[in-house]
């Protein structure tokens, strides 16, 4: 499946989001990452963020999608990073 993962934590906590976000997904810009990932990975992340974040103050928002087939992306001004996933 394909993922966009979008965060807002507290600044203590955004370091180790974004490490442990990035053993799963690409990086593409502040607080977003995306990536085509398997269902049981998936799972480990959504854990391992679980242990991370202060859920009364944290927010991690999943996109997903079972295909990019009907999808598209178009990126006005400075590419940040990335893989380009999103056709």
């Amino acid at each position: 499946m394909f993922v966009i993962l979008v965060y807002d934590v507290g600044e203590k906590r955004v370091g180790k989001v974004l490490k442990t976000a990035r053993k799963h997904l690409y990086w593409v810009q502040n607080s977003v990452l995306e990536g085509n990932i398997n269902e049981s990975s998936f799972k480990q992340l959504k854990i391992e963020l679980n242990k991370i974040i202060d859920a009364d103050y944290d927010s991690v928002i999943f996109y997903t999608f079972r295909t990019t087939k009907y999808s598209d992306r178009e990126i006005i001004g400075v590419k940040k990073g990335g893989e380009d996933n999103f056709f």
